[in-house]
């Protein structure tokens, strides 16, 4: 059903477009899918090149399933508030030199000094002294970003924006989609304005450099998975 969960042989029909050198959107429209649920389901397990629908079905269950608690890590004694605030400021204008607006720089910089790496929209509110507005529309970038994740923890009806150690990595992912989308944009450019024309080979050139592009934050992400897991089995 179109909006609906990707089942196996949703992924295997996605896997033999990609042998078949299809485009995200072609595959998209044989499916009856949107085809960011395509390009996202690709950039999410491997990309174009290394795609395997029974792998990223596994993969898929496993994130639905896993729930990550915060780990509480007591901050240095050496660590005094001024020098907090010193570094959160730093960290805050590096953010925004990346184009975040300052207030989604702010939060993110609050959840990175939290010990539980976890607050809540009030505590934001509180701690930063900005509205609940400010505080929302914040989060929701940051999310869309994947720099944060949401969830709803036990007894509790608050929800708690969290940042952990896998949140550059779900950016990356979410960056690499933004990239895959670009790159499907130019090709439908290219196409449309033809190829032998200027415009066209400028736009032809830039789907495949994005698309190169994209290819490698993905490999990036695979080899430091596996630095990972290899450090966990040392472990």
């Amino acid at each position: 059903m179109p909006g609906g969960r990707l089942t196996k042989e949703d992924r295997r029909q996605i896997a033999d477009g990609l042998r078949e050198g299809l485009g995200y959107a072609e595959i998209a429209r044989r499916m009856a899918r949107p085809t960011s649920t395509v390009s996202r389901e690709v950039s999410r397990n491997g990309g174009p090149n290394r795609y395997r629908p029974e792998r990223a079905h596994l993969a898929t269950a496993q994130r639905a399933r896993r729930r990550r608690t915060p780990v509480q890590a007591p901050r240095p004694a050496e660590a005094d508030d001024a020098a907090v605030r010193e570094f959160s400021e730093q960290f805050i204008k590096l953010l925004v030199r990346t184009g975040l607006p300052r207030s989604s720089g702010a939060v993110l910089a609050e959840l990175y000094l939290a010990d539980s790496g976890s607050r809540t929209a009030a505590d934001l509110v509180q701690r930063l002294q900005v509205s609940a507005a400010t505080v929302s529309t914040a989060v929701n970038q940051l999310e869309t970003q994947g720099l944060i994740r949401r969830e709803r923890q036990a007894n509790s009806r608050r929800e708690h924006y969290i940042v952990d150690e896998h949140a550059w990595v779900r950016a990356t992912l979410t960056s690499a989609q933004q990239v895959y989308d670009l790159a499907e944009i130019a090709t439908r450019g290219a196409e449309m304005l033809g190829v032998d024309t200027p415009a066209g080979a400028r736009a032809r050139n830039t789907s495949q450099f994005l698309e190169f592009v994209g290819r490698d934050m993905i490999d990036s992400v695979e080899r430091w998975r596996k630095l990972l897991a290899q450090q966990d089995i040392r472990d």
